[in-house]
């Protein structure tokens, strides 16, 4: 079994394919730009909707079996902070997200379904300020999430498919980069 993940994890890292911000079809709620940092494209939220969620995401791309990363960092907010990827997006009240809040401690997975949001599982952790990974690996109906190459997260869940994107809550203003996503040849 060790072999036959680690054999899926090296399929995955060479099938990754990065996804600009700045190009295709992207959906957003709230007041995001994009800027450049070498050859990665960095968006940023850098005025909240108003509403309870920023989003900003396409249906240019799906994850169904494979991975999907993100370089996240928190830039700041005092009612939240951190963010996450979101995935199986239909539209901005239904999709899953998997995120990380700096002011909690804790990486979580949830479900988002006509708005509203509900927990499904949790992990206590600690992050020093400044960029991280975050990841999301799935076959079939079986999930991973990692924050910096530790893995927190493992669950069964049955997904529908959807868009992919990144988002934040409430006064949460943060910066993501290096988003790619890994699919099955």
């Amino acid at each position: 079994m060790k072999k036959l993940i680690l054999i899926i994890t090296l399929l995955l890292q060479l099938n990754a394919q990065n996804i600009d911000f700045s190009k295709g079809k992207w959906q957003s709620v709230g007041k995001w730009i994009t800027s450049k940092d070498g050859n990665s494209t960095i968006v940023s939220l850098t005025k909240p909707s108003g509403e309870y969620y920023n989003l900003y995401f396409t249906k240019d791309f799906a994850l169904s079996n494979g991975t999907l990363s993100v370089d996240f960092k928190a830039n700041s907010g005092s009612q939240d902070q951190g963010g996450g990827i979101m995935w199986d997006v239909k539209d901005r009240d239904n999709y899953l997200v998997a995120r990380f809040n700096p002011l909690e401690d804790n990486f979580r997975f949830y479900t988002v379904t006509n708005g509203l949001r509900v927990e499904r599982a949790s992990s206590n952790i600690k992050l020093s300020s400044g960029w991280h990974n975050m990841t999301i690996k799935v076959y079939m109906s079986r999930y991973r999430l990692y924050l910096d190459d530790k893995e927190l997260l493992n669950f069964t869940f049955n997904s529908q498919g959807g868009g992919v994107g990144v988002w934040t809550k409430s006064d949460a203003l943060s910066s993501f980069k290096n988003f790619e996503i890994g699919k099955w040849k």
